[in-house]
């Protein structure tokens, strides 16, 4: 079963306890993992580590911490990672082939990353049938019988902000029920897709801000 009422700042939360407890495990440090340095490694509180953990379970003993091997595969049944799933990106500009490209090699290096990245989708004909890392670009007319075969219910967009919304609503009408979108733009979807924006130029400029003269802060 899936956990309800689960706030989303508590989900965002998991993927950097399963990084830690993946980089545990790389290195063969313990086979045991205390809160308080699972939430120094992860960059949070560690009664907020033992709080987020508590909504789906006991997963450790006190005093003694938690096993890093039990820990870290909870995790990925949590976080539905314990099986594949197939992705898509739309937009084979230059942020979209690197992304493609990082997603590619995640994929093939870390075993707790099973987003397999299928499909590129394009506009332009000068990119259609090009290949990056083994992953081919595709015809935009060709994205719905795509989805719907390979059974993509995920996807990240990288296109114009003019053309994001209108690409965001052809892939729920194809089922995809997740989208990550690097457009520099709001998007408006049905209350049944989960949207995460990442607008790269928007952190950049907050950041801009910590580099005025004089500038201080905690």
């Amino acid at each position: 079963m899936r956990w309800r009422k689960i706030s989303d700042a508590v989900v965002r939360r998991l993927p950097l306890y399963l990084r830690v407890l993946d980089e545990v495990v790389k290195s063969g440090d313990t086979p045991m993992i205390s809160s308080q340095e699972l939430g120094a490694r992860a960059g949070v509180g560690s009664a907020l580590v033992r709080k987020d953990l508590a909504w789906f379970g006991e997963f450790g003993k006190q005093g003694v911490g938690y096993e890093v091997e039990y820990l870290r595969s909870e995790l990925k049944q949590i976080l539905n990672m314990e099986r594949e799933h197939n992705i898509i990106l739309v937009g084979a500009g230059s942020l979209g082939i690197a992304l493609a490209r990082y997603t590619i090699r995640r994929y093939h290096m870390d075993d707790s990353f099973s987003l397999k990245l299928v499909g590129l989708f394009d506009h332009d004909p000068d990119k259609i049938g090009k290949a990056y890392e083994g992953i081919s670009v595709f015809a935009m007319a060709e994205m719905e019988s795509f989805v719907r075969k390979h059974n993509v219910q995920m996807a990240m967009i990288t296109v114009p902000a003019d053309a994001a919304q209108d690409i965001a609503m052809q892939l729920v009408n194809c089922g995809v029920r997740a989208i990550l979108n690097l457009a520099p733009v709001k998007l408006t979807l049905p209350e049944h897709v989960q949207l995460l924006n990442a607008d790269l130029t928007l952190e950049l400029q907050r950041l801009a801000y910590y580099l005025a003269p004089g500038q201080t802060w905690e």
